[in-house]
């Protein structure tokens, strides 16, 4: 089974709902036979790269909330990660574009680092103090390196704007088929979608409805006819 997941790095609820996710995919009996994949959703595609500014002020500024309104929201927020076991800073963060760190994922996902990569993005914006937008390109270099991509590799894809933006985008546009307008969105199977930082118990339940209710294989035609198994090949005998 497959379950695909569209986040943002800059979304606090996707780093809150991942946790909440593998705590009901570690109990899930059929764990080792659910392929994960992350999907690129960005939040704020239309701001420019290197354009940075603090968490509060964004929210203020796109919400219309107080700055105490907005405090209290990333309190909420810090405690929320806190009781999953994260580590979150409600004071001093920063908030900007992520396309590159989507891009990034993609050359992850070719060389199976992109659940690793993906972890340490989250970390890396919630919990450190060092900034993930501020710092240039050798600060996702070495978070990359941290995931175990290639440094030179990782540096190539920064230097090149197009390699996997379409990647980016096709993800991008696949959501927006789906009818997700908002992130963490989980779709299990293709048949079963979860919206939002769920509780675990909700992940539980989705995981096993979708594995319970996976089609059988359908075989047509069941006449006999040669075929290839363990024990090799028949050879048809000459009348």
């Amino acid at each position: 089974m497959r379950v695909e997941i569209w986040s943002d790095i800059a979304c606090p609820w996707c780093y809150v709902g991942k946790a909440r996710f593998e705590k009901a995919l570690a109990a899930f009996p059929h764990r080792d036979e659910v392929e994960v994949v992350h999907r690129s959703f960005e939040l704020d595609p239309g701001r420019a790269k290197g354009d940075a500014q603090p968490v509060i002020t964004m929210l203020t500024k796109k919400y219309g909330m107080s700055e105490a309104q907005a405090q209290a929201g990333e309190d909420n927020l810090g405690a929320q990660a806190g009781a999953e076991g994260l580590d979150y800073r409600t004071r001093g963060r920063d908030h900007g574009n992520t396309f590159d760190m989507h891009r990034l994922l993609h050359l992850a996902k070719a060389h199976g680092r992109q659940d690793e990569l993906i972890q340490i993005l989250y970390r890396a914006n919630f919990a450190e103090e060092r900034s993930v937008f501020t710092e240039g390109e050798e600060r996702l270099v070495e978070l990359a390196v941290e995931a175990g991509l290639d440094a030179d590799a990782v540096r190539g894809v920064l230097a090149d704007p197009t390699a996997y933006a379409d990647e980016v985008r096709a993800d991008e546009r696949e959501a927006a088929e789906l009818g997700a307008n908002g992130v963490p969105f989980f779709v299990l199977d293709r048949t079963y979608g979860v919206s939002g930082a769920q509780p675990a118990e909700v992940f539980t339940q989705a995981l096993a409805q979708a594995w319970g209710e996976r089609s059988p294989l359908t075989l047509v035609d069941q006449g006999p006819a040669e075929a290839c198994g363990p024990d090799g090949c028949a050879v048809p005998q000459q009348g």
